[in-house]
C-alpha cells in the first residue's frame, strides 16, 4: 500500500504564493505520473497540473504561467509552486499519484486534500 501526506495549504492574499507538497510512502516500487487536482465548493474536481515519470508537464489553462509542478523521485515527492494566486484558485487541492507497489498492480492514490484560500 501507498500512503500520501500533503502539506503547504493555507490562506493568502491575492497575488501571493504558496507551495504544496505531497510525499508518498509505503511499499513503493516505482512512481508513475504525479499530479495535482482541485475542487472548489459546488464544483467538480479538476486537473491542475501533472508531471510524468520523465518530467513532462501539463497544466490547466487557468494556471499556466503561474503554477509550477515538480517532482523529487529520490524523496517520492511532488510539489506545486503557486504564484500570483487569485481568489478563483481557492479550493481543496489533492495530490494524485500513480504507483506500483509490492502488490505488483499499478494503482492510483489520492491525498487527503489541503485547503487553499485566496482572499481579494
Amino acid at each position: 500500500q501507498v500512503q500520501l501526506v500533503e502539506s503547504g495549504g493555507g490562506s493568502v492574499q491575492a497575488g501571493g504564493s504558496l507551495r504544496l507538497s505531497c510525499t508518498a510512502s509505503g511499499s513503493i516500487i516505482t512512481l508513475y505520473a504525479l499530479g495535482w487536482y482541485r475542487q472548489a465548493p459546488g464544483k467538480q474536481r479538476e486537473l491542475v497540473a501533472t508531471i510524468t515519470s520523465g518530467g513532462a508537464t501539463n497544466y490547466a489553462d487557468s494556471v499556466k504561467g503561474r503554477f509550477t509542478i515538480s517532482r523529487d523521485n529520490a524523496k517520492n515527492t511532488v510539489s506545486l509552486q503557486m504564484n500570483s494566486l487569485k481568489p478563483e484558485d481557492t479550493a481543496v487541492y489533492y495530490c494524485n499519484v500513480g504507483a506500483l507497489s509490492r502488490t505488483y498492480t499499478p494503482e492510483t492514490y489520492w491525498g487527503q486534500g489541503t485547503q487553499v484560500i485566496v482572499s481579494s
